[in-house]
């Protein structure tokens, strides 16, 4: 049967290091085995080389090889077998300048021609090698002998057997493999822990698997309507999904980049970076609404989701306003139904002219409200939502007036933007001005005098034009704004009110504060004279140069 390669990750792995380990094991003995039979090699050359050296340096032994004959029984013989049973050479041969040998392991080889040629010895060089002889195969080493005046008067060859030199390779042989199989046995353990360890990581799952679940997970990340950003534990992007980078206003370079340099200071950065706790938090970026929340990674990171509440949180407003409206008609109804009960009953008297100087006094009141309205502000949309919170704040029994001074034309490049700075203004500025100087609510119509009277609450509102600025400067008789929190006023989230399940507090000014910023101006608050506080924002052009021209 054919081997199956495995199919999981952790398996491949470990196959493949097995695999890799025991080749290259291998293969470092086979490179270690290789130079050591040279160097035997070598070693045992040198050696023979070294014995010849110190026989040929005996004081006597040239001076015995000329003065007799090659004899078993001669000194020469008799010395150079000292050297070798000493030195455990396989042999020590002397011969003369004809190549006729002194001496052998074999005595009735002596007097016979040595079967090597002896020249390089006998021309006054050293020679080394590896041959074969009547002795078989030996590493040898030659040199020449001199008599005392310098002159050469024979060669000594000194052999060692080359099965000495085989067999100090053999023994090395189990050493080598020792140490091999000891470094493969390490590998393998490092192996199984590394495939384990993978295994863990990797659940088990398959690496056809991986590169399906890394597909998915683009798709999804991809295609979600949701702001996806990832960070390691070091607070760098790692992952930013398309959603993310629309919301956030960041690039595809924003990857591997701290989050504090690819982003402002402010408080999307704090809520991304973990700075700001809880579960749906609240946030503006470049004038959108956002909702971020935050979840913890194993190995350290965090990853942030972010979803866009802009079209909800202005759809919220928009029914805040229908339901004032509908508040403020509710009530008109009821005011309209005892005028028709009064008017009915000056009829029924006779009282004829009376009625209609009363029919006359109340349309005259409206009329006269609204056109206030329109001849000070010329834009339809802004006009439009001035005579509506006037409704809204008659309700509330607050006065809600348009300064004398006044002068909007009509030339507003994009009236959505100043009504949303104009509306957050008038909300907040009838909150406070309900509330009281004091901060307490104003007495209900019939729950009698109080103890202490005051000013009937009101909210002014004045729009002027600068050149092609729209400045905006809406004041109240409330309780002010204290002076370390004229600034936190405009920081996402931050209200002195309490918000509700359905509705989330410290958005307006917030928002008031991008828009401003965005046309390149300011917000700012200060407490007005007398008491109460003042709102001013600047919206540079905010207006067309030319009249009568609108975008």
């Amino acid at each position: 049967m054919r081997p199956r390669w495995p199919r999981r990750v952790f398996a491949q792995v470990l196959l493949v290091h097995l695999l890799i380990i025991t080749g290259v094991a291998g293969l470092a003995a086979g490179l270690f085995l290789a130079p050591l039979g040279a160097q035997l090699d070598e070693q045992a050359e040198r050696r023979a080389l070294s014995i010849a050296q110190a026989t040929a340096a005996q004081p006597d032994l040239a001076h015995d090889l000329l003065a007799g004959r090659p004899a078993p029984d001669g000194p020469v013989q008799a010395g150079a077998e000292r050297i070798r049973l000493a030195t455990g050479a396989s042999y020590v041969v002397i011969v003369d300048t004809r190549g006729i040998r002194y001496s052998h392991t074999t005595p009735s080889r002596i007097g016979g021609r040595v079967s090597s040629d002896p020249g390089p010895a006998l021309s006054g060089r050293e020679w080394t090698g590896i041959g074969r002889g009547t002795l078989g195969r030996s590493a040898r080493g030659k040199v020449p002998l001199r008599d005392d005046e310098g002159a050469v008067v024979g060669a000594v060859s000194v052999g060692i057997a080359y099965d000495n030199v085989h067999a100090l390779l053999v023994r090395a042989v189990p050493g080598i493999l020792l140490y091999a199989g000891a470094a493969l046995a390490a590998g393998a353990l490092a192996a199984v822990v590394v495939s384990r360890r993978l295994r863990k990581r990797t659940h088990g799952i398959e690496l056809t698997e991986i590169s399906a679940l890394l597909n998915e997970r683009e798709a999804m990340l991809h295609g979600i309507r949701e702001g996806v950003v990832a960070l390691d534990r070091r607070g760098r992007v790692r992952l930013v999904n398309d959603e993310a980078q629309r919301l956030l206003g960041l690039g595809p370079d924003a990857i591997g980049q701290p989050l504090d340099t690819v982003l402002p200071p402010g408080r999307t950065t704090d809520v991304l970076a973990g700075r700001v706790t809880g579960t749906d938090l609240l946030t503006v970026r470049d004038g959108r609404v956002l909702v971020a929340n935050r979840m913890d990674t194993a190995d350290g990171g965090t990853v942030a989701t972010l979803r866009d509440r802009t079209e909800l949180e202005q759809l919220r407003r928009e029914l805040d306003g229908t339901r004032g409206l509908t508040d403020a008609l509710r009530a008109q109804d009821h005011e309209h139904a005892n005028r028709l009960h009064t008017l009915l009953g000056l009829l029924e008297l006779g009282l004829y002219e009376e009625a209609a100087e009363f029919v006359a006094e109340v349309t005259g009141a409206h009329r006269a409200t609204a056109e206030q309205v329109t001849e000070r502000v010329r834009d339809p949309v802004v006009s439009a939502l001035l005579v509506g919170k006037s409704a809204v704040a008659a309700e509330r029994g607050v006065a809600l007036r348009v300064s004398p001074d006044s002068r909007l034309p009509d030339r507003v490049v994009d009236a959505r933007d100043v009504v949303t700075v104009l509306g957050n203004l008038v909300d907040n500025a009838l909150d406070a001005a309900a509330a009281g100087p004091r901060g307490e609510s104003w007495p209900e119509p019939g729950a009698g005098p109080r103890d202490e009277p005051r000013d009937e609450p009101w909210v002014e509102v004045d729009l002027r034009a600068a050149g092609s600025a729209v400045v905006l400067r809406v004041s109240d008789n409330g309780p002010g704004i204290p002076e370390a929190a004229r600034e936190l006023v405009f920081t996402d989230g931050w209200s002195t009110k309490e918000s509700s399940p359905h509705r989330r507090r410290g958005l307006g000014l917030a928002l008031v504060r991008r828009l401003a910023e965005r046309y390149g101006g300011t917000a700012r608050s200060a407490e007005r004279e007398g008491g109460g506080a003042v709102f001013t924002v600047e919206l540079p052009e905010a207006l067309n140069h030319l009249e009568g021209v609108k975008r």
